[in-house]
Formats: structure tokens, sequence, C-alpha cells
């Protein structure tokens, strides 16, 4: 009962605020959209296939911050000062600002305001069986993987190998911290992680 209660609040939660968030920052949207399209060429969203809950596929939402097929010109992975970075991508990373578009995956029920970070399927494809017990609950905008990895792209950046780091290194250890955070979580908990996520933003 306890659980089914968790869930049920945890929608509410989730389908009250990210339809509120996106009334309240249409106007942010908005600028960072002319922000992207004033500044490099292509769309103003950037949307990739993620493997969600019980392994089903969906697409997630972002703000473009990189060049046009930049998965095609490299890794699926992105390290500091990636050259595939737009300009205004650069900004919008530091503060997070390309990942207010998900609150429209939130909204649709794929995703929630904080769960396991969903992963593209090649990296899926690598988990363990046990590993796997991080599906079954909805991927998030947050977790406690996205606090300790706030600055990924600052460890890839320094590693031999980036992929093979972080295929070896760091995600079996968010793996874990995903672990961490299902079996003990609920809203209170939920939004603890949120509100430490906003103020690291601006650290």
């Amino acid at each position: 009962m306890g659980t089914t209660l968790n869930r049920i609040l945890k929608r509410i939660f989730d389908v009250f605020f990210s339809f509120t968030g996106l009334i309240v920052l249409s106007p942010v949207l908005l600028i960072v959209s002319l922000i992207i399209k004033l500044t490099s060429i292509g769309s103003v969203f950037f949307k990739q296939e993620r493997i969600g809950i019980n392994e089903k596929p969906f697409y997630i939402y972002k703000f473009r911050t990189m060049v046009v097929d930049a998965e095609k010109t490299g890794r699926q992975i992105t390290v500091k000062n990636d050259e595939r970075i737009t300009k205004s991508g650069v900004f919008l990373r530091r503060y997070k600002l390309d990942e207010l578009p998900q609150l429209i995956n939130v909204l649709r029920g794929e995703m929630s305001f904080v769960g396991p970070r969903p992963e593209v399927k090649k990296y899926v494809e690598l988990y363990t069986l046990e590993q796997k017990e991080v599906l079954r609950v909805k991927p998030g905008i947050t977790d406690y993987a996205s606090i300790a990895y706030r600055k990924e792209n600052d460890l890839l950046k320094d590693s031999e190998n980036p992929e093979d780091y972080y295929i070896n290194i760091i995600m079996p250890h968010k793996i874990s911290l995903n672990k961490k955070y299902i079996s003990k979580n609920n809203i209170f908990i939920d939004i603890k992680i949120i509100i430490v996520t906003v103020l690291k933003c601006f650290m």
C-alpha cells in the first residue's frame, strides 16, 4: 500500500509541477529558443531515443546544444570543450537549461522529476541482469548520480579513452547510486534531490 501511495503521490507531483513549470517558464523557453535559432543552424530542439521503464524506448527532449548531426561525427558522450558544442550550448549546459524541455517528457508520463537518468540503447545493452533493476522505475530528470557527476564532462576530458572510462567506471557507479534511490525513496526524498540539483547548478 505504501509503495502504491508513493507512486500516486509522485505522479501527482510530476503532473502538477511539470505543467506549472511549462507555463511559468514559458518566457525562458521562448528566449532560449530564440538564442539557439539566432546563433546556430538547425532546429531548436534535440530528441534522442532513450530506454525507459521496463526497457521501453522513448524520445527524450532537450534544447539543442550541439551542431546538427553531432552524433554522426563523434561519440554519444560529450567531454568538456567538445568541439561539437555550440557557443550558446556551452551556457545552456553550464546551467542545465538544455534539460528544461524534459518537462514535456514528465507531463507525458515517460519520465519523472527524480529517477535514474535514461541511457541510450547502446549502453543499456551492456547492463548485467542485476543492473537492469534500475529499469523497473521511471527515468528522471535528476537523481543522486546527476548530482555526483554534475561535472562528468571534466572527468571524461581527462581520460585517455572517454567512452571506456564512462562504461567501466562512471556507468557502474551511477547504477549503484540509482539502486540506492530505488531501495529507499519517497516524495520528501525527491524534493530534497530536486533542491540540491537546483543549488548545484549555480555552484
